[in-house]
């Protein structure tokens, strides 16, 4: 602490402003320009041998001219690229504090199994005869995620969580139609859920419901069960919520959706927080998508794409899309026909290729090196350390379902900034210059200017030490009236804050050259 009491980082910059400079580079943050405003026609680092002749396949939709791409030599293109890489921030950097989107370490072993040439170099047309081995991987990827849920069956092909909650619900709407109830067209949807969940909802046909949460920031059963008659098919409920809460009522919910002859979709973004702890199943879901790239590990972008798998309890199995892994007589394999077979139903094909090998391998591997007892401690530690910043934050900051404990992220308002003339988003640009990716804000939106904070279980004490100490040293300026450090925040960045209402109005989208920019005065 220094003499007015506020927390100091562990080396303190002497206020100075950083010099001007002829390159706009300053020291190790080297100035880069875009391929075209650098690159040049004449140049490029490799040499091509002109193409043989040949016979255009194009129905004269053939390019005429040059195709104007600008040209680097090798040593450039290599800079180029490294020197943009330098402008990244990821997990890699330092915490990631985005609430709901688990930005977890990404464990190297996972990557080196996932470049396995067995595993990195199938293709999806290959003949399915030819990996036996990725088949056995995701019939075991498969048994551990009905495992850990408590559902009957689980869906693989699905890319993403939204994707996985389109897996969900369009099973959800197949079982109802096999019970030739067309009738039920409402979906009943909390104020405080993802976006994507009305949005996949409307997107096959629903309707959605609102259903307030309460003083507390959780859904009521009671509110559940006002809302319910004949017409609702299902509700999409977040557990934990957005809040980053837990439902206590979901059992109740639960029944109640059951006994009016509804299903319950539970949307699984936050599975992070309670592997190992409690099953979805067990609490009365009928399917639930799992973001692999969130809850074992691969953090957005860190590997490629995301999977998003849907496990589905026994009322809902039949109906799971093709192609499914089956086990019987003839070993294992994928049934590609979505017509129907025995007890399969499938609703059609969600996509053309089971795909995601590289996530299945990875969230594969996470699973057996943590073991058990790893993936539980794992929740553990992800709930502690939200508690951590929580507690430490609480006597600063504001939370708008007041201080009470919270699951795998906590969530503050903007409630301690009034009559300051700043706001959330002021905040968040003053952590850039800390070094910090901004947390998520102004979601979830029950929450005015809310700040949405997840540590993850891969933060230290000592890093979460100096993101609190970092976000008091800003609440306490806040509260010293120094206005002008948030209004020009980010002032050292390698680009100033953006005029976001000029950009929405007036997007450029397409590269036109232009005069320089003219340089950085700082």
């Amino acid at each position: 602490m220094n003499s007015e009491g506020r927390p100091t980082a562990p080396s303190q910059t002497t206020g100075i402003s950083p010099a001007r400079t002829f390159t706009a580079n300053r020291a190790l943050q080297q100035e880069e320009g875009l391929l075209f405003e650098i690159g040049r026609h004449d140049v490029t680092g490799v040499d091509l041998e002109e193409p043989a002749a040949f016979v255009p396949r194009l129905g004269g939709l053939e390019r005429a001219g040059a195709i104007g791409l600008p040209g680097l030599s090798e040593p450039e293109a290599m800079r180029h690229y490294v020197r943009l890489s330098q402008k990244n921030y990821g997990i890699d950097s330092g915490l990631f504090p985005l609430g709901s989107c688990t930005m977890k370490h990404n464990p190297r072993l996972n990557e080196k199994m996932a470049r396995l040439p067995g595993f990195a170099d199938i293709h999806p047309l290959q003949p399915q005869s030819t990996v036996p081995g990725a088949l056995a991987l995701m019939e075991m990827l498969s048994h551990w995620l009905i495992e850990m849920t408590g559902m009957n069956a689980v869906a693989l092909s699905p890319k993403a969580g939204a994707h996985g909650e389109l897996c969900g619900m369009m099973a959800i709407k197949a079982a109802l139609a096999a019970r030739g109830e067309h009738e039920r067209q409402v979906v009943l949807v909390p104020d405080s859920a993802h976006g994507t969940n009305p949005a996949t909802a409307a997107l096959i046909g629903f309707s959605v419901r609102s259903v307030p949460a309460g003083a507390d920031g959780m859904v009521r059963a009671d509110a559940v069960k006002a809302a319910l008659d004949g017409d609702v098919a299902a509700i999409m409920l977040t557990n934990p919520n957005t809040c980053g809460l837990f439902e206590a009522e979901i059992v109740a919910i639960a029944a109640a959706v059951h006994e009016a002859g509804a299903y319950f979709y539970c949307d699984g973004a936050n599975f992070n927080a309670i592997v190992g702890k409690a099953r979805p199943g067990d609490l009365g879901v009928d399917a639930m998508h799992i973001n692999l790239h969130k809850t074992f590990s691969t953090p957005h972008g860190g590997g490629g794409p995301g999977a998003g798998p849907v496990v589905l309890s026994a009322a809902l199995a039949p109906f799971a899309p093709a192609p499914y892994l089956l086990r019987d007589g003839r070993g294992l394999r994928l049934v590609e026909d979505t017509a129907r077979d025995g007890d399969h139903a499938p609703f059609g094909r969600l996509t053309a290729f089971h795909g995601q090998m590289g996530m299945y391998v990875r969230a594969l591997s996470y699973m057996l090196s943590h073991g058990a007892n790893g993936m539980k401690q794992a929740s553990e530690d992800a709930v502690l350390n939200a508690n951590y910043i929580r507690a430490g934050l609480s006597d600063l900051l504001t939370q708008p379902f007041g201080d009470q404990p919270c699951m795998h992220e906590v969530l503050f308002d903007d409630a301690w900034l009034k009559g300051t003339g700043l706001t959330t988003l002021d905040i968040a640009k003053a952590l850039i210059d800390e070094g910090y990716h901004p947390m998520t804000i102004y979601f979830p939106l029950v929450a005015h200017g809310a700040m949405l904070i997840e540590p993850t279980e891969s933060e230290s004490k000592l890093s979460l030490d100096l993101f609190i100490a970092t976000m008091r040293d800003l609440a306490l300026a806040v509260r010293a009236g120094e206005k002008e450090r948030f209004l020009s925040a980010p002032r050292l960045s390698p680009r100033r804050r953006l005029d976001e209402t000029r950009a929405a109005r007036q997007p450029v989208l397409r590269w036109k050259p232009r005069a320089p920019l003219p340089r950085d005065t700082d």
